[in-house]
């Protein structure tokens, strides 16, 4: 009966770690259009000059480019990232130790009774590589405009399939200077950016390894 009691006061806190990783796939929150402006600034005192910092840089031929509030602007995401990480170590250690005793007398023994030595050598290495990509574009909106010409942009895309959904959802900084005439920015222009791509469906869950291995691998001590 202890055995058994002990078995389940070990099993329950590892269904429920492996229940809450389970729902982890669920689509974040928070990513929401920005429609309603804040209140208004207060206004710039003019002061003649064409360059004014505090409503960002651009040419004169501004056009239709987004800057207020709740304007849409598209993020071509160029996102590529690759790593590599090489280790190596190698140490060598030897030492050895010999007495010559007399060659006569009472004390005369063999000396090669008394040799020792010792060695040692240890060599390690491990390299380690990732590279990782994702290529489209998405429409956020701005959230909010900041005094030195810079803006908070947010939005996400949710695509429904019929095995399932997935959804990419971005937010950053961007400066109002760098959307070109047609409104498009490219994703390694943003500042403190934010890009989850995720899903969940049929797909996914394939892709997954079941929570019955997942228990077992947990527990195993090899």
């Amino acid at each position: 009966m202890n055995r058994k009691n002990t078995m389940l006061r070990i099993a329950l806190p590892v269904f429920a770690l492996l229940a809450v990783s389970a729902c982890s796939s669920e689509r974040p929150t928070g990513f929401a259009a920005t429609l309603p402006p804040p209140p208004p600034a207060a206004p710039v005192q003019a002061n003649g000059a064409i360059f004014q910092a505090a409503s960002g840089y651009a040419p004169l031929h501004f056009g239709q480019r987004a800057h207020r509030v709740g304007d849409l602007v598209t993020v071509v995401l160029t996102e590529r990232t690759t790593t590599t990480k090489s280790a190596s170590s190698s140490t060598d250690r030897s030492g050895s130790f010999s007495l010559t005793p007399p060659s006569v007398g009472p004390l005369s023994f063999d000396p090669g009774n008394l040799n020792s030595g010792s060695n040692s050598s240890f060599n390690g290495q491990g390299d380690a590589s990732q590279t990782s990509s994702l290529r489209g574009d998405i429409s956020v909106t701005i959230a909010e405009v900041r005094p030195n010409g810079t803006a908070l942009v947010r939005g996400e895309k949710l695509m429904q399939f019929s095995q399932g959904e997935e959804w990419i959802q971005l937010s950053g900084i961007i400066r109002l200077a760098d959307i070109d005439h047609d409104n498009r920015i490219a994703s390694p222009r943003l500042a403190d950016a934010s890009i989850t791509y995720g899903g969940k469906g049929a797909v996914q869950r394939a892709s997954r390894e079941g929570w019955l291995s997942r228990f077992f691998n947990l527990i195993a001590p090899f």
